[in-house]
Formats: C-alpha cells, structure tokens, sequence
C-alpha cells in the first residue's frame, strides 16, 4: 500500500479506493484496499500524521470509525472518501521544543557588532574574584543574550557554568577556554546548530555533564564522542532527528535524556555505552530500536512512551539484569507481548519490588509527617 493516490503493489484499481484524510488544515491523499480497515488506515497515517493509532479518532459523515470497519462495507463509490483526524492529547510523537517564559529574540541573525551593543549582565570586580575563587559561575534567569566576556577570563579557574533561561543564540569558539570545566547548563536559550561551537565543546576534557535542553538543535555532530568524560548528556525539547554514531565513544555516559526531538532511529553504537543506566526516548519518531540495546547491562530505566514502536530488541529483558523501569505508554507493545519475551520473569519481579519500595518510602514518610503535626 502506498499514499498519494498509487497503491504501488499492482492490484486492481477496481479494488483500490482513494480517502482524503483532513488533519490540522491539510489534506492527506491515501489510496488503499476496499478489503482494508480502519485500523490499517490508522497504521498508513501515523508516519504521515505522527499521531500514534490509539491516538487517532477518524470520522466520516459526522460519525466515528471503528477500527475493525473494513472500507468495502461503504459499498461502491468512485469518488473520494472524505475523512476527518482528530489528535488526542499526550498520544503525538515527537513534541518537539518546549516554549519557555523567555525574552522574545528576533528571528533575524544579529552580526557580531550587534551582539556587542546587546544588553550583558554588569559584572563587578567581587563578582568576578569569586568567579574565580569559587569556579562557579551561576547566571541562569539573568536576561543575557551575549555571555559575558569575564566568564572567558576566569579561564581554567571554572568548574561549574549555569547559563540556562537566558537567550543566548552563539556559544563561541572561547568555551573551549574553560579547560577544567566539568559542568555546563545551556537549557532554555535560543541555540541553533551553526551557532554552537562544538570544536570548542570537543576540548573540554574533564566535561562530566552537558545538558542542551530546550534549545533549536536539530543535529549532533560528530565531534560529540570526543567528550569521553562525559557521564549526563541531556538534549530533550530541541529538533534532533538523529543520534550520531559516535554517540557509541561514549563509553562513560550514565544518563542520556533525548526525549520529545524528531529522532526516527537510533544508532546501533549506542550498545557500545556500556555504563548507561537511565535513558529516555519518549516522544519521538522511533518504529523500531537496535538488538544491540541489549547490550546495557547496567541499565536501570528505559523510557520510550509516546512513540510508533510495535516490538522491543528480542533479548532486552534477559540481558538487561537491571532493567526496573520500562515506560512503553502510547506504543503498540502490549503487556501480553512483554510475557513472552525471555527473561520476562524477573524483570516483574524488579519491577513490582521498586514500586513497592517507592509505596512504603511514602508510606513511611507520610506516618513521620503525621507524628511530628501531633507532637506540635
């Protein structure tokens, strides 16, 4: 079957019948079987839509369809079939970035000289001692739109750099220039692609954490498996729609958040990080995942809700002997399916002991709470 108004599979046109499907102000051509279903029609439109099926409402002539409707029960026609899709909330793929509470910047690229007339936080001189006494710069929520040039001055003296909330479109060739930097906070600004300067990022060897959330990324170069020291790399809410291979030189990376971006697969390398214990690819384009997941051994949550999967890497529950935590909300992965996989068992078993210790954590803490109101 195929859009567009061809079926491409050689059956007979007689058989085949045309459905324009109305969704968010656009028609979407679909040529189908008339021995077809509603359900199949589902399955067509969700790359097309990115809506997940069970998030699908389809209705003709004021009336909803039911999945197992098959089209040859609305008799002959040789028209087109006029459909209307309805989305429903928490079950689209890909939500892409976050709109933060942020100084609205202009859509037009500001040359350097314009940068350098830009409103910059004032750093006094004390500031700027502690900066770099203390090899922590905090300056989230400070309205900047130009990091500051002193932030570069403090040189190898900083450790720990919080930019986020700010509007901040360029990170330069200079961050390169806070070689014992171990933590950098971008969240919540305006960067783009050609704005970052990853050949300066590449050169911070000590680089624990990284985190672009909420930023207008839609590509991670190569150049990010050279930060080898990396443990947390966050880049949820932007555009990506690819992970790099390289990805897999990561091989001391513990967290990897990449959820809510346009990220249709991922590399098969990302086995190859053998110390990751959490990752969440909730909310994406994924319709499948590599067998070589499986090879996390050390993994403890896997969060992929909200995405267009029907299976799961088939030794994923047998080797993953941590694995506690398996978000599969709005996929088409039934609990029925998980049964079957190897290795099932004692993933329940973790799965039940943890939310019975989160219940008996609240529990617990609930009855201290109590206690301590009386004796008051």
């Amino acid at each position: 079957m195929a859009t567009n108004g061809a079926t491409g599979d050689g059956s007979d046109p007689a058989n085949t019948i045309k459905v324009s499907v109305k969704f968010n102000g656009r028609s979407i051509p679909v040529s189908l079987s008339v021995e077809s279903t509603v359900k199949d029609l589902k399955s067509l439109l969700q790359p097309l839509t990115d809506v997940l099926p069970r998030g699908q409402k389809l209705i003709a002539k004021g009336k909803i369809l039911d999945d197992e409707m098959k089209f040859s029960s609305l008799g002959t026609y040789s028209g087109v079939y006029k459909i209307q899709l309805l989305a429903s909330q928490g079950l689209h793929q890909g939500s892409g970035p976050i709109k933060k509470e942020s100084p609205v910047v202009s859509n037009l690229r500001k040359t350097p000289e314009t940068n350098k007339r830009e409103k910059q936080v004032t750093v006094v001189k004390n500031q700027f001692e502690r900066w770099k006494l203390t090899g922590v710069i905090a300056l989230s929520n400070s309205d900047i739109k130009v990091i500051p040039q002193e932030v570069w001055k403090c040189g190898s003296s900083v450790r720990f750099l919080d930019l986020n909330c700010n509007s901040i479109q360029d990170i330069p060739d200079a961050i390169g220039e806070l070689s014992s930097l171990q933590k950098l906070l971008l969240n919540a600004n305006c960067i783009e692609d050609e704005f970052l300067s990853w050949k300066g990022l590449s050169s911070l060897k000590s680089l624990s954490l990284l985190s672009l959330n909420q930023n207008l990324l839609t590509n991670l170069p190569s150049d990010l498996g050279a930060l080898t020291t990396l443990k947390e790399l966050h880049v949820a809410n932007n555009k990506l729609t690819c992970l790099p291979d390289e990805i897999g030189l990561l091989v001391h990376l513990e967290v990897l958040e990449a959820n809510d971006n346009r990220i249709k697969t991922i590399p098969s390398c990302i086995g190859s990080c053998s110390a990751l214990v959490e990752v969440d690819f909730s909310s994406n384009l994924l319709v499948e995942l590599p067998e070589t997941l499986s090879n996390l051994r050390n993994l403890k949550a896997l969060h992929l809700h909200n995405n267009g999967l029907k299976s799961l890497p088939l030794t994923l529950l047998k080797n993953c002997t941590q694995l506690s935590t398996l978000n599969l909300h709005g996929t088409e992965i039934t609990i029925d399916m998980l049964r079957e996989f190897e290795g099932w068992e004692s993933f329940d078993e973790r799965r039940v002991q943890k939310h019975s210790k989160q219940i008996a954590f609240r529990v617990r803490g609930t009855s201290y709470f109590d206690e301590g109101a009386d004796k008051n």
